[in-house]
């Protein structure tokens, strides 16, 4: 079933990532971390759904996201980029692998990060501070990266910035790729779930690095999109 949402606001968040407010329609219903397919209402847009996750907390009277465009790309999230408040898009019921399932490393890749910014808000508001979490983000450059202030100004919860495309020494940031060597020291201390969302092929590789390190299957939450 699909619902209709009018776009209340619409603010940018980095150079190429916006914040999109919907008034939250009376009994809809979801878990931090799912995601919905949204459809444009736009002429000749009407059968391109994409997968994008809620940012909010399962309470409140909106529902919002953070969506990264690819103007390059022609394609939905160019359009996204050009909404307007007052035009309408139309939603999916709430699906999603990507659940809150305790303490633990939360592992991002660029847009791959919104499940968790619903998360880390939805536990910080129910427990205060986020004991025993880790976020590792990784993006091209520093200017990508979504929230920073806020996910640094959350108690308890670790951040670990690396970029893959700024190679300044002085960076402040790691400038590694997120492989065996990166994550060996997290994955031999750690004993809590390893969450993971971003492209495929990072989440695949991800995966398979941190279970031959020997982090059990069970522990591994991640998300797919395909």
């Amino acid at each position: 079933m699909s619902t209709r949402l009018t776009l209340t606001s619409i603010e940018p968040v980095t150079r190429d990532t916006y914040h999109l407010s919907f008034p939250r329609p009376e009994g809809f219903e979801f878990a931090p971390g799912q995601a919905v397919d949204l459809t444009l209402t736009r002429e000749g847009w009407t059968d391109e759904p994409r997968p994008f996750t809620f940012t909010n907390p399962a309470d409140g009277d909106t529902l919002e996201f953070v969506i990264k465009s690819y103007p390059d790309h022609q394609g939905v999230t160019a359009q996204i980029a050009t909404l307007k408040p007052g035009e309408v898009v139309e939603i999916s019921d709430p699906w999603g692998a990507i659940e809150d399932k305790g303490p633990g490393t939360f592992i991002a890749g660029g847009a791959g990060v919104t499940p968790f910014i619903a998360i880390l808000r939805a536990r910080l508001a129910r427990e205060g501070k986020l004991e025993g979490c880790r976020l590792i983000f990784s993006n091209k450059t520093e200017a990508d990266i979504i929230l920073r202030k806020e996910f640094e100004a959350m108690e308890g919860l670790e951040t670990v910035w690396t970029v893959t495309d700024q190679k300044d020494p002085d960076a402040g940031v790691c400038t590694a790729m997120i492989d065996r060597a990166f994550l060996a020291p997290y994955a031999e201390k750690e004993s809590g779930k390893f969450y993971i969302c971003g492209p495929d092929a990072m989440v695949e590789e991800i995966e398979a690095t941190l279970e031959a390190l020997g982090v059990e299957k069970d522990r591994i939450i991640r998300e797919d999109f395909s």
